[in-house]
């Protein structure tokens, strides 16, 4: 059977691929699986109303009723699922693609993304279609409904909102014109911070930077950051699920770092476990077996995480791309928890952002990748494995673990390519190694 579900919902350029067929379609499987009350919300993008109207029409089809909660960011629609109890939700988003991209992401009905077999049967339904359809009287209705509110009560009960505001922070918050801007600037406020705004208007065009906050699409918080006194600077992404963060003296600061502050944070109130991907930096472990800590590895893929933090009932959770999931809110990432997680962190132990930062170990990053037919993966993968002389860990791809650091090689779940990522303490060395496993790849590809 085909696959319609990729490594994060449904997507597609937008009535290339992402078409109004397929969101009906898709609609009536995601009722008849289901079969009970769906909860939708969107992103900014161009076509997102499109795309909900027709998902909400497959969905009603089956006799299921929708409670559109409009435009929301993703943490807050799985708030809103998990809070009222309801069998699904689903997620009109493209996440950090281009403009022209949009999608469709589907949640459980304990708020977490769908796994795997949950997909498959959904699929199933879509392909065959074997969807239900209901008679006149048994379609389903739709309700519009306010969920924000509910989210930053449950936001504020989780942080020491005292300590936040006595301090009186500074936050730039540049919501990137998706999602974020209907809820995560009040949210601030609210914690007693003093609020500016960057691209805060929603606008599917994204026209004030990229929707993905990464370092090189984050110039203009940096300078404000650099010319301004707040005290923090904060980016999202699309549907504001990851937050990224500046610090007061304009640095960026990679997600791995604020990883290990926030997860090491958790641990040293709580104790137990850490999850994240095997892709994550060894700086993470670091500060949380400092702690007293341990970490758990995955698979990369924030809802494996989330299903293994569930599993072990782990302290904390995250990835290294700003994707941070506090199990006592919700097991999803939460871009809007994880800035108030940090402002609390700031004002409990009085320090800036840079002086959090400084307590981590620094490492030297190398990402580099081969050409590689999605066909031939699954052969260029274990020929690695076989002809690698050093112990090798398959839990996802294959990681090499030396003295001094590194190397994960591992096919891509999206694109015709392997990825090479390498870690060690020092740049040469990084990139000697990167050199040589790239090398190894693309003449096992040939």
């Amino acid at each position: 059977m085909p696959r319609l579900f990729g490594t994060n919902g449904v997507r597609g350029v937008t009535n290339d691929g992402m078409t109004v067929d397929l969101a009906l379609n898709l609609g009536r499987a995601i009722g008849t699986h289901f079969d009970g009350d769906v909860a939708i919300g969107t992103d900014t993008r161009t076509s997102n109303e499109m795309l909900k109207q027709a998902v909400v029409a497959g969905v009603t089809s089956t006799g299921c009723d929708v409670y559109d909660a409009g435009l929301v960011p993703s943490p807050v629609l799985q708030y809103y699922v998990r809070q009222h109890d309801l069998a699904a939700g689903v997620i009109i988003t493209a996440s950090h693609n281009p403009p022209e991209f949009n999608g469709i992401k589907v949640v459980a009905g304990d708020g977490t993304e769908l796994d795997a077999a949950t997909e498959e049967q959904i699929e199933d339904i879509y392909f065959s279609e074997g969807w239900r359809s209901s008679a006149w009287h048994d379609v389903g209705v739709v309700q519009s409904v306010a969920a924000i509110g509910g989210y930053l009560e449950g936001v504020a009960a989780m942080v020491d909102v005292a300590a936040i505001a006595e301090r009186q922070f500074t936050v730039v918050a540049d919501c990137g014109n998706g999602a974020g801007c209907v809820a995560y600037p009040y949210m601030l406020r609210q914690l007693g911070c003093r609020v500016v705004t960057l691209n805060a208007q929603p606008d599917g065009t994204f026209p004030g930077r990229n929707a993905e906050p990464v370092e090189e699409n984050l110039g203009e918080l940096v300078s404000l950051m650099k010319n301004s006194n707040a005290d923090l600077g904060v980016a999202y992404d699309g549907d504001a699920d990851r937050a990224i963060f500046v610090d007061e003296a304009g640095c960026y600061i990679s997600g791995d770092k604020t990883l290990a502050v926030t997860a090491a944070h958790a641990v040293e109130q709580a104790g137990g476990t850490v999850v994240t991907p095997v892709s994550t930096s060894s700086c993470v472990a670091d500060l949380v077996e400092a702690k007293g800590g341990t970490v758990m590895y995955t698979r990369v893929g924030s809802p494996i995480v989330a299903r293994r933090m569930i599993e072990t009932d782990a302290t904390f959770g995250g990835e290294e791309n700003g994707g941070l999931i506090f199990p006592g809110h919700q097991y999803c990432r939460d871009g809007g928890m994880a800035t108030a997680a940090l402002l609390e962190i700031m004002a409990l132990r009085d320090m800036p952002l840079s002086s959090l930062a400084a307590e981590v170990p620094d490492y030297a990053l190398v990402k580099t990748k081969v050409d590689c037919a999605s066909k031939r993966k699954r052969e260029i993968m274990q020929a690695f494995i076989d002809g690698e002389e050093h112990e090798v860990d398959t839990t996802d791809g294959a990681k090499i673990v030396f003295d001094d650091g590194w190397v994960l090689v591992r096919p891509s779940g999206t694109e015709p390519i392997i990825r090479v990522y390498v870690e060690a303490r020092e740049q040469e060395r990084a990139e000697e190694l990167a050199g040589r496993y790239k090398d190894r790849v693309a003449g096992l590809v040939g």
